[in-house]
């Protein structure tokens, strides 16, 4: 048998033998082909490196930079090397505004009249990033860049935000190598819930306990790609977005940068508002004869609050200047690593210190889903901790914020909702140093002012499909030149009605609806007809504060009809997508009533979790335990701030329910767990849901039955809440905040976890 073998084997190597030979043979006597290899791409000569950096929510007066009190030393570094830019706009509302940057286009062109939780079904705002609208990663790239992503994205569609895609939707099929960040439009700074590499979720590497902060962490992991990149690839461009959440509530910080404020907001927004306006008029961020506008009748004079109010409100002000002043240094941490690198003076940096005006979000503020200031004072000593994981201050300071225009975020009708600070710096390139421009400018610019600067053309068409032209164009000439013309002549603006429409130095405006805090009336939202239209000469009235209707009655026809013309044109029609948000839309869970998981499955968002808010539900699961016992968690649910877990403890079933306002409800069973094959259970009866007085989120009251192999072991009435921030699922173990008090996350389970069944009863 062996030398059989053997035999085969020899025939085989004379037979591949005599192949060579004969295919040498058949090359002797062809010419010698040189090898042949496909070209690289290679970005063209000279191209600059490119940081964008965005910041969430931040005012054009936040800033030192811009004549603020909270300081911003880095913002200020990198305005001494550059130019500061103070007329510039974006689309008052942070997904519109991150699509127009990405993209160069139009925010409705690009599917964003609106945030990805407000989407209609409609072209303008489903929030479908078109292939039609190539992102600046996606051109860069082609070009020879290498292209990375870090901190907030917030322009997905919520229906595509689960554990299996499809992800040609993600940072990393938009055109970025590399992603690292938040997918939500919010998130913890302590305990995030929403981490990403490329489309992997992760968990924060260390507990807030530990010392973990959001903005560190996504900042230690761009300077980290930033130099890898220079070892390995160091004679290639990079194009970098670093889109830190901060300071987007909740609000925030590390205590030591909170105290560093404490005292400083006791005046009050009257006074402060007074002094901000009197600081930026010697700074040159605004021209001399610039007017202060005044307090809005929403607004209450400060003088007007009671002590506790006053100590609530100044300390809520705190705690945002703390965190905008940490996310100030981390960003000057990313943008220090990039200048220290051998390519760092050839490296273009666009530093937007806000992607719409500040957040109004009622009188209060909020803070752990309550809205009134008696609620809140509580928890005065522990805003900004891991302790509050959800906060955000008064209205008064969106205001101050804003100084020295009128409104706030999401009001596109006025500055107030659309101005930000913006520094560019390019040492190789820029020579008028430490001035401020006041040509022009919207977001949608960035994207075109890069193609300028890269040298890099803009296609016709990528991937076969035909792309929309870009709306903006680049203001890359004001670099060295002030007084060069700004090329952007008018620009429509549009946020849930609030609109208007620019035009060589005039601007007509129509504010439809300004307060969007938790105790807003809503009702005749629909009511676009009934709104008053003024008009402005803006490039001789910097702040809106004289209205011109009634003397240039014609003009503002002119830009109505304009106004009219570009919303046809980009998808703005029906205003606010026809205020039906949501309706019809696709979701993960669609159609679903049984979900079925398995042990090792990653946590589910909010938008993959089986939607249990408001109904009757029951959740079953097959375990084994081990004879020696087991522990750990089997589901859960929610976060710090509200949820519940079924877990082991000592061998003891456990389920533990909490509420926002500190209620828990514990059901511990008496005996031990048997051993070996186990079915546990928790089943929800609703009766019913309401929204209680101060409160952000709807409580639901029912009947809780915990069972044990179909038998139920105990039962009560109870409150939950499973709606709002932090609403992670998690099978086998814990994710995010801490759901119970008698565990710390991940507390997987020890145990084997065959299945967790969950059934919606209604």
């Amino acid at each position: 048998m062996r030398s059989s073998r053997m035999r085969d084997l020899c025939k085989s190597f004379v037979l591949l033998w005599a192949l060579l030979a004969a295919n040498a043979h058949a090359q002797a006597g062809q010419a010698q082909r040189p090898p042949q290899w496909p070209t690289p791409v290679h970005a063209p000569a000279g191209a600059p490196n490119v940081l964008v950096i965005l910041l969430d929510d931040a005012g054009f007066a936040d800033s030192s930079t811009f004549g603020g009190l909270i300081q911003t030393p880095e913002l200020d570094r990198l305005a001494s090397q550059g130019v500061r830019y103070s007329n510039f706009n974006t689309a008052a509302l942070c997904s519109p505004s991150r699509a127009a940057l990405l993209t160069g286009r139009n925010h409705h062109r690009a599917g964003f009249g609106l945030i990805s939780q407000l989407a209609a079904g409609l072209p303008g705002y489903n929030s479908v990033w078109q292939r039609d609208t190539a992102s600046v990663a996606e051109v860069l790239r082609r070009n020879g860049f290498s292209t990375a992503a870090f901190g907030k994205w917030h322009n997905t569609p919520l229906w595509e935000l689960g554990p299996t895609g499809p992800f040609d939707r993600w940072p990393t099929g938009l055109g970025f190598e590399y992603f690292y960040g938040s997918m939500a439009g919010m998130d913890s700074q302590w305990e995030p819930g929403a981490l990403y590499r490329n489309t992997t979720p992760v968990e924060a590497p260390a507990s807030a306990a530990e010392g973990y902060q959001l903005t560190a962490d996504i900042a230690d992991e761009a300077i980290r790609w930033m130099n890898t990149h220079a070892s390995v690839a160091g004679s290639k461009p990079y194009f970098l977005y670093f889109a830190p959440s901060g300071p987007h509530m909740p609000h925030q910080a590390p205590r030591d940068w909170i105290e560093r404020y404490r005292g400083r907001f006791d005046r009050g927004w009257d006074v402060l508002r007074q002094e901000i306006f009197e600081r930026q008029r010697r700074l040159g961020v605004i021209p001399a004869n610039a007017e202060l506008t005044p307090r809005p009748d929403s607004i209450a004079a400060w003088d007007t609050l009671s002590d506790d109010q006053k100590r609530l409100y100044a300390r809520q002000m705190e705690v945002y200047a703390g965190y905008l002043a940490y996310t100030d240094y981390e960003v000057g941490r990313v943008v220090r690593a990039a200048q220290a690198l051998p390519s760092g003076n050839n490296t273009l940096i666009f530093y937007i210190a806000g992607d719409n005006g500040p957040y109004m979000n009622g009188p209060d503020g909020e803070a752990n889903y309550s809205y009134s200031a008696q609620g809140q004072i509580p928890l005065i000593d522990e805003l900004g901790s891991p302790n509050v994981s959800w906060n955000n201050y008064a209205g008064g300071w969106a205001w101050l914020g804003a100084t020295p225009f009128r409104y706030w975020k999401f009001v596109a009708s006025h500055f107030g909702g659309l101005r930000a600070p913006l520094v560019v710096s390019w040492p190789a390139r820029m020579r008028a140093l430490d001035r401020v421009r006041f040509q022009f400018a919207h977001v949608n610019d960035i994207a075109a002012t890069i193609y300028e600067a890269a040298g890099v053309q803009f296609p016709r068409a990528v991937d076969g499909v035909r792309q929309e032209p870009l709306d903006g164009v680049s203001f890359a000439a004001t670099f060295n030149d002030p007084n060069h013309t700004s090329q952007h002549r008018t620009q429509y603006f549009e946020i849930l009605g609030n609109r208007a429409i620019y035009h060589d130095g005039w601007m007509a405006s129509a504010a439809h609806f300004t307060e969007l805090g938790y105790n807003s009336d809503t009702r005749g939202f629909n009511n676009f007809a009934d709104d008053r239209w003024e008009l402005f000469r803006v490039d001789q009235d910097f702040t809106q504060a004289h209205d011109l209707a009634s003397q240039y009655p014609r003009r503002l026809a002119q830009l109505q009809r304009l106004f009219d013309r570009e919303a046809r044109a980009n998808d703005v029609y029906p205003l606010a997508g026809g205020v039906n948000f949501r309706r019809g839309a696709p979701s993960i869970t669609q159609g679903q009533s049984v979900f079925v998981y398995h042990e090792g499955i990653p946590r589910l968002s909010a938008e993959a979790a089986p939607p249990l808010s408001g109904r009757s539900y029951r959740i079953t699961a097959s375990l084994i335990v081990p004879t020696h016992g087991a522990r750990g968690v089997i589901a859960s649910y929610g976060g710090r701030e509200s949820g519940f877990a079924l877990y082991v403890e000592d061998n003891h079933l456990i389920y533990e329910n909490h509420i926002p306002s500190g209620a828990r409800t514990l059901i511990r069973l008496g005996e031990t767990l048997p051993t070996g094959n186990v079915v546990v259970g928790v089943e929800f009866v609703h009766e019913a849901t309401r929204r209680n007085p101060g409160e952000s989120v709807p409580t639901s009251t029912g009947v809780i039955r915990l069972s044990v192999n179909a038998r139920v072991v105990d039962e009560r009435r109870l409150a939950t809440v499973l709606d709002g921030f932090g609403r992670i699922f998690g099978v086998g173990r814990a994710y995010g905040g801490p759901v119970s008090t008698r565990f710390d996350p991940p507390f997987p389970f020890t145990g084997e976890l065959r299945e967790v069944r969950v059934e919606l009863l209604n």
